[in-house]
């Protein structure tokens, strides 16, 4: 088995959950119904800087608000996948779509809907808070809890480990 710094080295691509990830566990509803999710500014930051740097990225949510593809198309992520109730059918559209090897890819969860497709790839990770189930077959457990910029600590932690977080581009939003 390897160690977590040396798998940074080989990360090609990111897939994350949204809630409980992006988002903590806890969201108000509007009016309509609407869950109104808080996210953390500096895992979007993140996230468009690791889309400038050409990292295929794909958001895969049992959620159902069409807020969550114009948050992510906004920051340039075109591979948004909502009301995921089986996660692996859309990774494997995922990975088949951008010609990637699981093995590659370091993907975020923290409930057990994630469960199956982060034992599939070869970088699994969580939030501080996540299941513990989840916790167990994660390679690394991020010190922030979901919606607290645990999105930004492992793509900071991957573009650093590959010589790609500080250049130009990272000054620019």
């Amino acid at each position: 088995m390897t160690n977590f710094k040396e798998d940074l080295t080989k990360v090609k691509a990111f897939v994350f959950d949204v809630d409980g990830v992006f988002s903590n566990s806890i969201f108000y509803l509007d009016p309509n119904g609407e869950p109104l999710r808080s996210m953390n500014i500096k895992d979007g930051f993140a996230i468009q800087h690791a889309v400038k740097k050409g990292y295929p990225i794909g958001i895969i949510t049992g959620g159902t608000s069409k807020s969550i593809k114009v948050r992510f198309n906004g920051l340039g992520v075109v591979d948004v996948y909502l009301c995921c109730s089986n996660k692996m059918e859309y990774f494997e559209d995922f990975i088949n779509k951008n010609n990637l090897n699981p093995a590659n890819i370091l993907y975020m969860g923290d409930d057990l809907p994630d469960f199956n497709v982060m034992k599939k790839v070869g970088v699994p990770t969580c939030p501080s808070d996540a299941a513990e189930e989840i916790k167990q077959i994660s390679k690394y457990i991020s010190d922030c809890k979901g919606g607290n910029g645990c999105v930004r600590d492992v793509i900071e932690q991957v573009m650093r480990a590959q010589g790609r977080w500080m250049d130009n581009e990272a000054f620019e939003w």
